[in-house]
């Protein structure tokens, strides 16, 4: 660091435009390890699960290895002559190396990457396209699923993390890409304004779009959620953030791992979502937050917990999101760990400082709705949001109506990557422009309607998809379910669903939709269920209705 040259531009005469970038007052994603080794440096940073690492000695790191492992991703890179600025592609399920990579990469002042690698090999070579990556670091167990796209794009491999199989042909492993490299702080200069992350949103009918993360954002967007995280410990450093969910190329690692290290706590990374390893996560690394997911998910964790008898105690807080929780689920969780918190989030990839509904304290509400009825309740403090007509009008005042959710807040994207067009869209009206929609009611309570795009206009009426979906989960064949509008000569959109059925459970298009009839208006009771074996799912687990869509468009003829 050139400390010298920072002290002689000093400026202690203007009191605005002032740009935070010397080392002892910036704010930078990749200083969150560093700062940790001045208060707890051989504490636990991050654990990660059987199969979440490729090399025995990334299984688990402190704060000190953790600050010196970056350290050296970043000086790699340089070393192969990326500049500040230059993008890394992340081609990876979760992992420590991969999560220790990210870091490293903003530590460089350069910027991650992260693509889902379930992304089909036309999109992923349009995202290379436009992100001009100099280098990339993959899994060798996903490399068959980059590697056309990686050869038309002329894109190499700088590293290989081993889950799975050996380094790419021309790559090192990671740890061999380490190693050799000082392990001191690298000299960039970095502002909180700079971007160091594009996650690609999941595309709908046009190509996802780079959202663009910068350092500052983030850590507001890791702190926010550091206040919901620790409930129910007696310091802040308790907090141990357990996850299996995507946190390489999904918006969660802001707010689910960058949330454990500024509290001083601690990350326990599972490779996937399963429920049997997940449970047993908890039954032996005994976190103190869950990262859930969805509804559907969490059901699934606790009816594993009570077949395996596992032990949940150990946690305080259990966060779920994208549906409203079954009361019976609910129920379940606190009778397995008493006193948890729970809490359902509302929130989007640009826009993740997240609306927050306890079912605790809106407790008569929840339990008289949920799950027919997804309550979002309130922005959290750093989040301003209304709910506006198509003319931006609020419509606050004017309770069950349902508008477009709009969000002003410092944890919300800086746009979409040379995309200017959709950025001047989205902030049209000084506004996030979230594309969701939702209702409030009569105490200020926010309820979910639907994506816009998914809500189902079925004779002169507008059916709520989610709504439906929540009926259809309660009943007992009923493993997934996707509604969906498909074109009807007579109502125009005809509301039917896609399902999948529980194990051993036999197709019975009758009664499902006779349980729907008892809970649903007639408009709102499907027309058809379309029996599927698996619904197309994004990297979040939210359904890709435009696929149904297109792929059943013929039922009604």
């Amino acid at each position: 660091m050139d400390l010298q040259g920072q002290l002689e531009t000093i400026d202690v005469t203007r009191l605005r435009g002032r740009r935070a970038v010397n080392r002892w007052e910036r704010t930078s994603v990749g200083d969150v390890f560093e700062r940790l080794t001045w208060s707890y440096p051989d504490k636990t940073a991050i654990t990660g699960r059987p199969g979440a690492y490729g090399e025995d000695r990334f299984a688990s790191v402190t704060y000190r290895e953790a600050d010196e492992i970056t350290s050296q991703v970043a000086h790699a890179l340089a070393g192969h002559g990326l500049e500040p600025g230059a993008r890394v592609v992340l081609f990876s399920e979760n992992s420590v190396e991969a999560y220790l990579a990210k870091i490293g990469i903003a530590k460089a002042g350069m910027v991650a990457v992260p693509i889902n690698p379930a992304l089909a090999p036309d999109v992923l070579e349009h995202l290379i396209g436009q992100a001009q990556p100099a280098t990339a670091i993959v899994d060798a167990e996903l490399w068959p699923r980059a590697e056309s796209a990686f050869a038309a794009t002329g894109l190499g491999v700088g590293a290989t993390i081993t889950i799975g199989g050996a380094p790419v042909a021309g790559s090192v492993s990671f740890g061999e890409f380490l190693d050799g490299e000082p392990t001191t702080e690298p000299d960039v200069e970095i502002h909180s304004d700079d971007i160091w992350q594009l996650l690609y949103t999941s595309g709908t009918t046009a190509m996802p779009k780079g959202v663009m993360f910068s350092h500052g954002a983030s850590h507001l967007a890791g702190l926010n959620f550091t206040v919901s995280l620790t409930r129910g410990l007696q310091v802040e450093t308790e907090l141990k953030v357990a996850t299996a969910l995507p946190m390489i190329y999904h918006v969660g690692d802001q707010i689910f791992t960058l949330s454990a290290f500024l509290a001083g706590g601690s990350l326990v990374l599972g490779r996937r979502p399963v429920p049997d390893q997940v449970v047993a996560t908890i039954a032996e690394e005994r976190p103190t937050a869950l990262w859930a997911g969805s509804p559907q998910f969490v059901a699934a964790i606790n009816a594993e917990a009570e077949r395996a008898g596992a032990d949940l105690s150990s946690l305080t807080v259990l966060v779920y999101g994208w549906g409203a929780l079954d009361p019976a689920v609910y129920a379940g969780l606190q009778e397995k760990a008493p006193g948890l918190v729970v809490l359902g989030i509302f929130g989007q990839t640009e826009a993740i400082a997240c609306h927050r509904f306890w079912p605790a304290v809106w407790n008569e509400i929840y339990e008289r709705t949920a799950p027919a009825v997804n309550y979002v309740g309130v922005p959290s403090p750093l989040l301003a949001s209304d709910v506006v007509d198509e003319t931006g009008q609020s419509l606050r005042d004017t309770p069950q109506v349902p508008g477009e959710v709009v969000y002003r807040s410092p944890i919300v994207t800086a746009g979409y990557y040379l995309n200017e067009e959709a950025t001047r869209e989205a902030f049209r009206g000084g506004w996030f422009h979230s594309g969701d929609s939702a209702s409030v009611d009569a105490d200020g309570l926010r309820i979910m309607v639907d994506r816009f795009k998914d809500i189902v206009k079925s004779g002169g009426e507008n059916v709520s998809s989610l709504r439906v979906e929540s009926v259809l989960h309660g009943h007992p064949a009923v493993e997934k379910a996707a509604v969906i509008g498909l074109p009807h000569e007579h109502w125009g959109e005809a509301v039917t669903a896609v399902v999948v059925l529980r194990a051993g459970a036999e197709p019975d298009e009758e009664s499902i939709i006779a349980h729907c009839r008892a809970k649903l208006g007639g408009y709102e009771t499907p027309k058809a269920i379309v029996f599927a074996d698996s619904l197309p799912e994004t990297v979040g687990g939210k359904i890709l209705k435009y696929k149904l869509r297109r792929q059943h468009s013929t039922l009604f003829g």
